[in-house]
């Protein structure tokens, strides 16, 4: 078959196949252009999901009469002054969007300026053009999108429902809303419940933009993000990492304020929260990239969703800084859907009756609860006063002993302790309200910190073994520990192989203290099985870390002293992230008054 030029209108459906995928499609490149023309406010409406009607009004600068009859042409555009590709500064660029829309679709384009004394307007239908004629109309520009892919039923059939077109439609607006606050955005029409953001502008504007479309409780969970590394600059929020969702849908991005998808920034996210968020758990951020348009190509992809990095290693690293230094500035905070989530559990409806009656005591002869003793005894909690080290056990007991406090000040953030439960949480009492932390989860943290911070200095200081501690293992787990064995003395741990199916340990991390020697080995050896060689070691630093943090912590059942639960809050207080556990569960809830109010239906 000889080469033959192919039809006007058979380029333009081909060029509307590759930009014009949905109704979404459609809304975003309109409003784009909207958002280009200056426009302050822009009101989208649509019906049966998009299919039958879309239609955006703005109150940019319009277009005369010979922008109109251009706007429609392929690859006309006011948007590339210099013929630069290296330097996009607009969101639109390409000049394919309507007439891509007019050939698949009944398209209207109704423009004024602010000079003219009327407005005009222009139709294509399907691929034909009438116009331009007179209409009465504001300044700026209204596009009416009327029966999408009605003449193309090959492409109408793989459409989704008019609810999931719907959905997207809505989704194309948010992260349109969220990267420009300063623009009034309204979405209605007879398909949906309308959506109204108001422009926001001055201090505070983008996190006031990111409550109005992602809600308050995410601004209330997030760090501020504003920092500027190689040239980049980096903005937005970051929620908290015990503030996460079960999918990476509430994870948005933003590069020089185009909404985009992009697997450096991605990576960069999930590497920074890595150290803090539980897995299969995903963090909740919108991230804002300003950077030099030379050093980004967003000519890679049809529908500008996607880009590329000039130095993809210098953005990683700008987003990992500006995230890791946010939340360490955050320290101990975390967020208050756990507080929230343990009232709710209060008020469970399978919690409102007991499936079998609570058993009761005897009476005694002072017609108190049995267990009683006066005012400074607490039923099942227990204070050891008994001098011991923080790496010491004890059975766990629900004995009671009296307790004498002495008058504490209560201003620290996390407040002074008042008891412990269940040899593992310590109750403790803040000027504002009550807080419960998990003692393992929080010295986990803690230790964990201690360690990542000797590492950076040099090795880790070691402490020896008066006699080496012997640990019995399967021959191929041996030779993996034997291979590491020159890398995890960096971290402080000397072993030695000692026969075919053991390993001698003589010398352990000093921060440790007394730990399970055996139940260390053991565990490093599991995770020298999972990562496969000891070369892996270097990349998963931070994962050996935290199998030796959680050795070396405060164990559940073990009893603390009132000076050790106190020592343990204030240095939650002064180390970066331990507000969750290594793992991303929390290490403490805050309960306010007012929370312990409503449990107790004292609140109006």
């Amino acid at each position: 078959m000889p080469i033959r030029q192919l039809p006007e209108d058979l380029i333009n459906r081909i060029a509307a196949g590759e930009v014009v995928e949905r109704p979404a499609s459609v809304v975003k490149e309109l409003v784009e252009n909207s958002i280009d023309a200056g426009a302050r406010r822009i009101t989208v409406t649509t019906a049966n999901g998009g299919m039958d009607l879309i239609r955006i009004a703005d109150d940019g600068h319009g277009m005369d009469r010979d922008d109109l009859l251009l706007s429609v042409e392929r690859h006309a555009t006011s948007k590339l002054s210099a013929d630069d590709l290296d330097d996009i500064r607009t969101l639109g660029f390409r000049g394919e969007a309507l007439a891509s829309i007019g050939s698949v679709a009944r398209l209207s384009v109704a423009s004024r300026t602010a000079e003219a004394e009327s407005g005009l307007v222009l139709v294509v239908d399907n691929g034909r053009r009438s116009g331009p004629m007179p209409q009465a109309m504001n300044r700026g520009t209204v596009i009416e999108v009327r029966d999408l892919f009605a003449q193309v039923p090959a492409r109408r059939k793989f459409l989704k429902s008019a609810r999931a077109e719907t959905a997207a439609i809505t989704d194309v607006m948010k992260r349109l809303a969220m990267a420009n606050p300063q623009v009034h955005f309204v979405l209605e029409g007879s398909d949906r419940t309308a959506s109204n953001w108001p422009a926001v502008s001055g201090e505070g504007a983008l996190g006031a933009r990111l409550g109005q479309v992602m809600g308050g409780d995410f601004v209330d969970n997030a760090v501020t993000l504003a920092t500027a590394r190689h040239g980049i600059v980096v903005a937005g929020l970051a929620g908290l990492p015990t503030y996460t969702r079960a999918n990476s849908l509430s994870q948005f991005y933003f590069v020089n304020g185009r909404s985009v998808r992009d697997k450096v920034l991605v990576g960069a996210v999930r590497a920074a929260y890595a150290d803090y968020t539980f897995r299969d758990r995903f963090p909740v951020v919108a991230l804002y990239l300003a950077i030099d348009p030379a050093e980004v190509d967003v000519n890679v992809h049809p529908a500008k969703a996607e880009l590329r990095f000039r130095d993809q290693g210098a953005v990683r690293g700008a987003v990992i800084k500006a995230i890791g230094m946010a939340l360490a500035a955050a320290g101990f905070k975390a967020s208050t859907s756990v507080a929230e989530d343990i009232l709710g559990a209060f008020s469970a409806p399978e919690m409102a009756e007991p499936s079998a009656p609570a058993p009761v005591a005897p009476p005694t002869s002072s017609h108190r609860p049995q267990g009683f003793n006066g005012p400074s005894e607490r039923a099942a909690l227990y204070f050891d006063r008994r001098p011991g080290q923080l790496s010491g056990f004890t059975e766990p007991s629900a004995r009671v002993e009296p307790v004498d406090f002495a008058p504490e000040p209560v201003d620290y953030p996390l407040g002074t302790a008042r008891a412990q439960m269940f040899d593992n949480y310590i109750i403790a009492q803040n000027g504002t309200g009550l807080l419960l932390v998990d003692q393992h989860a929080a010295h986990e943290r803690l230790v964990y910190e201690r360690f990542k911070a000797q590492l950076a200095a040099g090795p880790v200081p070691s402490q020896a073994q008066l006699i080496p501690v012997i640990v019995e293992l399967p021959e191929e787990d041996c030779a993996r520990l034997e291979e590491a064995a020159p890398e995890l003395e960096r971290f402080g741990l000397y072993l030695d192989r000692f026969g075919p199916r053991a390993i001698a340990v003589r010398e352990t991390p000093a921060l440790l203290g007394n730990t399970d020697i055996s139940g260390l080995v053991r565990d490093l050896a599991d995770g020298l099985s999972e990562w496969d060689s000891a070369a892996a070691l270097t990349d998963r630093m931070d994962a050996l870390i935290g199998r030796m943090a959680c050795h070396g912590s405060v164990r559940s059942g073990r009893r603390l002293r009132v000076d050790e639960m106190n020592a343990l809050l204030r240095d939650m207080e002064a180390t970066p992230h331990s507000g969750q556990c290594i793992h991303g569960r929390p290490t403490y809830v805050e309960l306010k008054k007012g929370d312990i109010e409503r449990l107790f239906g004292r609140s109006r």
